[in-house]
C-alpha cells in the first residue's frame, strides 16, 4: 500500500468513525423527540413553535429559516461542489462512509469469487499488481455475507440515532427493549442495506447517489480539473500488463479512457497504485498519474495529446507527481 493509500485509509476510517459517533456526542443530529436539530451540543432551533405561540413574528421566523437552514445548506453545498469542480469526487473517495463499505465488500468478494462484484463477467487475475497471489475460495462466503450484514446493521442503527436520542436507542438495544417502531426501522433498514451492500453497492454510487451525481457534474464542467491522466506516448508499456488499473477500480471504470467515460471516478487513486506496482521495475515509471490544468485537457477528448494548450512533460518520473493545479 502506497503512502497515498495509507493516508486515504486513515482519513476515511476516521470519517466513518465520526459518522458513527456524531449522534452520541451531539455533534450533529435531528432529534424527532425534541423537534429540533442539535449542533455541537447546542439546540439548533428555527422557532416554528414560538411563532405559532405568538412569541416571535414572521420576520424573525424568516430570518431564522434563512440563517439556520438555507444558508448552512448552501454553504455546505457550495463547499462540496467547489471542491468537486477543482479536484473531482474527493468526498466520495476519501470520506464517504458508504464508499468505505463498498471497498471492504469489494475486497471480500474478490477473495470469495475472484471478482469484486457479482455482476462482473470475468474474474480478476490471480497475480495481483504487487506480485501477490489471489486464490478465491467460497470458504470466504460467511465472512463476506457477515460483513455485509454487519455493516448494514451498523448503518441502520447509526441512521436511527440521527433521528432519536442515541442513549435511548443503544440502551434499548443492549437490554433488548426496542419499541416496535424502533425495531421495525432497524429491521427494514438492515434488510435493504444488506441487499444494497451485497448486490448493488458500487452501482448505487454510480447511478443512485444524488450527492455523487452533482459532484460529477461539477467536475465535468471543469476541463482542467484534477483527473487520472494516461501517458499515451508510452501506451506500448501496457502490453506487459493485465489491465491492472481497470481491475483495481472499485467503481469498475477504465482509467485509461476519456474523462466522460470516467464520469463517476472517485479519485481514490487505486488505479494509479496498481500501475505503479506493475511498472515498479520500469525506469520510466508508471503510466497513470493525477494531472490537472492544461495537462488534464488530454482526458477531455479535445486534443488527445495534440491540443496546443497541453504543456509538455505532463508526466513526471516515478516517485514524483505531475502538476495538478487548475
Amino acid at each position: 500500500m502506497t503512502s497515498v493509500q495509507k493516508n486515504r485509509f486513515a482519513v476515511r476510517t476516521a470519517f466513518f468513525l465520526l459518522f458513527l459517533v456524531a449522534p452520541p456526542l451531539d455533534l450533529f443530529r435531528f432529534d424527532l423527540t425534541a423537534g429540533h436539530a442539535l449542533l455541537f451540543g447546542q439546540p439548533w432551533v428555527i422557532g416554528v413553535d414560538r411563532f405559532i405561540a405568538g412569541d416571535i413574528g414572521a420576520g424573525h421566523l424568516a430570518f431564522n429559516v434563512l440563517t439556520r437552514v438555507l444558508l448552512p445548506i448552501l454553504a455546505v453545498g457550495a463547499l462540496i461542489i467547489g471542491v468537486a469542480y477543482k479536484w473531482g469526487r474527493l468526498y466520495c473517495g476519501w470520506l464517504c462512509p458508504h464508499f468505505s463499505v463498498v471497498e471492504i465488500i469489494n475486497s471480500l468478494m474478490a477473495r470469495t469469487l475472484g471478482k469484486p462484484s457479482l455482476w462482473d463477467q470475468k474474474r480478476l487475475p490471480e497475480v495481483r499488481p504487487d506480485g501477490s497471489l489471489l486464490k478465491p475460495s467460497k470458504i470466504w462466503w460467511p465472512v463476506t455475507a457477515g460483513a455485509a450484514l454487519g455493516f448494514a446493521f451498523l448503518w441502520a442503527v447509526a441512521l436511527l440515532t440521527y433521528l432519536l436520542p442515541p442513549a435511548e436507542i443503544y440502551s434499548n438495544l443492549w437490554h433488548g427493549t426496542l419499541t416496535a417502531n424502533q425495531a421495525r426501522f432497524i429491521g427494514v433498514a438492515t434488510l435493504l442495506l444488506f441487499i444494497e451492500f451485497t448486490f448493488a453497492r458500487h452501482l448505487f454510487c454510480r447511478f443512485g447517489c444524488a450527492l455523487g451525481l452533482f459532484q460529477s457534474l461539477a467536475w465535468m464542467g471543469n476541463k482542467k480539473a484534477m483527473v487520472v491522466g494516461f501517458n499515451h506516448a508510452r501506451g506500448h508499456d501496457c502490453s506487459t500488463c493485465n489491465s491492472a488499473c481497470d481491475n483495481a477500480c472499485p467503481m469498475r471504470l477504465h482509467p485509461r479512457t476519456l474523462k466522460r467515460s470516467m464520469f463517476t471516478c472517485t479519485q481514490c487513486g487505486q488505479c494509479i497504485q496498481a500501475c505503479d506496482q506493475v511498472q515498479a521495475h520500469n525506469p520510466q515509471g508508471m503510466l497513470l498519474q493525477w494531472v490537472g490544468g492544461g495537462c488534464a485537457l488530454d482526458k477531455s477528448g479535445r486534443g488527445l495529446g495534440h491540443h496546443p494548450d497541453i504543456p509538455p512533460n505532463c508526466f513526471k518520473p516515478s516517485g514524483t507527481q505531475a502538476n495538478t493545479g487548475t
